[in-house]
């Protein structure tokens, strides 16, 4: 019997011609591809830069018209009446435990439809009572400041009786 890999003759290599040649083919599809995909979303990407930086420019316009009547390096505020929105004075007061803990939080209401200051003032009083109950560890982490925010949330819709839709912490300090 005769053995029919005996027949074949010793085997060929492969040949690293072939081999860089597939291997460079391969990488002028990726390129004409990568090439094909950039200019098909590079002119999007241009026109959404386009309109933030006129909106940019415009809010530049309206809010030096508003630092020139302004005096002082005080932060520009944005009028109330425009968007709903009242930014409450900076609160500060002593957790209840441990009490030598201070915290520090600037919150900003918006109303569904008109504002109401002194509305605003009664919720701002309700919140610095509440830090006032509440202690360091209760508040620690990602999840107990979402517990913190529901529950303040949950005190500003009680007071306001649902003219309050969100409560929106702009800083939180704990010393």
């Amino acid at each position: 019997m005769v053995d029919p890999l005996a027949l074949e003759g010793p085997k060929k290599k492969a040949s690293p011609v072939i081999l860089i040649a597939a291997l460079l083919g391969l990488t002028v599809v990726g390129a004409g591809g990568g090439w094909l995909v950039g200019t098909m979303v590079a002119p999007k990407i241009k026109t959404a830069n386009e309109v933030q930086e006129k909106a940019s420019a415009e809010a530049a316009k309206k809010e030096g018209a508003k630092e020139g009547a302004k005096e002082g390096g005080a932060i520009p505020t944005i009028p109330a009446a425009e968007n709903g929105i009242v930014q409450l004075d900076p609160i500060t007061t002593n957790l209840a435990y441990p009490s030598n803990s201070w915290v520090r939080m600037e919150v900003a209401l918006v109303f569904n439809g008109p504002t109401d200051v002194k509305l605003a003032e009664d919720i701002q009083q309700d919140i610095m009572t509440y830090m006032r109950t509440v202690s360091l560890q209760q508040i620690e982490g990602p999840r107990g400041f979402n517990y913190l925010k529901d529950d303040l949330q949950e005190r500003a819709d009680l007071r306001s009786e649902g003219r309050v839709s969100r409560i929106m912490f702009r800083t939180f300090v704990i010393q």
